[in-house]
């Protein structure tokens, strides 16, 4: 059987791997009770997945929207609160006009065939970035889900759609400063609720800040995605490309996240 190993740093600089399906007799098991409230994913790698296997690149984007369903059921049953997906980046525009065209067509696929099976998981469909700017048959399949979804009052999948951060903080701030200019709004008041309450992941109320970053495919950067809202979040970069992360990887993930010890900036109390 295939051996999947996650990275992890230790206090020691060093290295430990989980393996996938030899469970150490020591290794720490999931804490029902401590499950991260939001995670959020950069699902990197599907380009390289098919690479390796001498297959097209949307042929890793086409796995890789199956690995969205499994891990967002998987998600929804452990108990998250939110799962934030980066899928498409203001930057991703810039990819060729055929991958691009196979990427705007994916929210179509996937939410004419995955709908009904949110619902039937209490799942509901929130999106962040500036979705005018995409196809409008691609448009509708996200608009007719999230008003499918609106009853949900489970887990909320929040896909990220021609989102950047700066993009996203730039918005916020000339919002802010029109409010100021009409004199609806004194500078001198504005705190950083003020400012987060402009961020478009406003819609995810006390959720909004993510508890978990993961990325995979071993690439250790942000890219853009939710800079304001990660100041304290852990961060866990896995060497898996999004297809082959799945639920147990995930499992994996939140156990690192419950070694961990969250300061905020302060003391922990020993």
């Amino acid at each position: 059987m295939k051996s999947v190993a996650i990275k992890k740093q230790c206090g020691n600089g060093g290295l430990f791997l989980f393996n996938k399906n030899h469970q150490a007799a020591d290794e720490p098991q999931l804490d029902m009770s401590r499950i991260p409230a939001h995670v959020a994913i950069i699902m990197d790698g599907n380009g390289r997945w098919a690479q390796a296997r001498h297959l097209p690149r949307v042929a890793g984007h086409k796995q890789g929207m199956q690995t969205v369903k499994k891990v967002t059921i998987a998600a929804s049953d452990l108990g998250v609160k939110v799962l934030s997906l980066y899928a498409f980046s203001t930057e991703n525009w810039k990819r060729p006009e055929s991958e691009v065209s196979y990427l705007m067509d994916l929210p179509i696929r996937f939410f004419n065939t995955f709908v009904p099976d949110l619902v039937k998981h209490n799942v509901k469909v929130t999106v962040m970035g500036d979705i005018t700017k995409l196809p409008e048959k691609t448009q509708k399949a996200v608009n007719d889900a999230m008003a499918d979804t609106k009853d949900c009052d489970g887990m909320i999948l929040n896909f990220a759609l021609n989102y950047g951060a700066r993009d996203e903080i730039k918005r916020a701030v000339q919002s802010i400063a029109q409010q100021a200019a009409a004199g609806e709004l004194d500078p001198a008041s504005i705190t950083e609720d003020t400012i987060s309450g402009h961020l478009m992941s406003a819609q995810l109320g006390e959720f909004a800040d993510p508890d978990l970053l993961i990325r995979t495919s071993g690439e250790e950067r942000i890219s853009n995605f939710m800079l304001w809202q990660i100041a304290y979040s852990e961060l866990l970069f896995v060497p898996e490309h999004w297809p082959d992360f799945d639920g147990e990887t995930l499992k994996r993930c939140l156990i690192d996240f419950q070694g961990r010890h969250r300061r905020f900036g302060g003391l922990v109390n020993k």
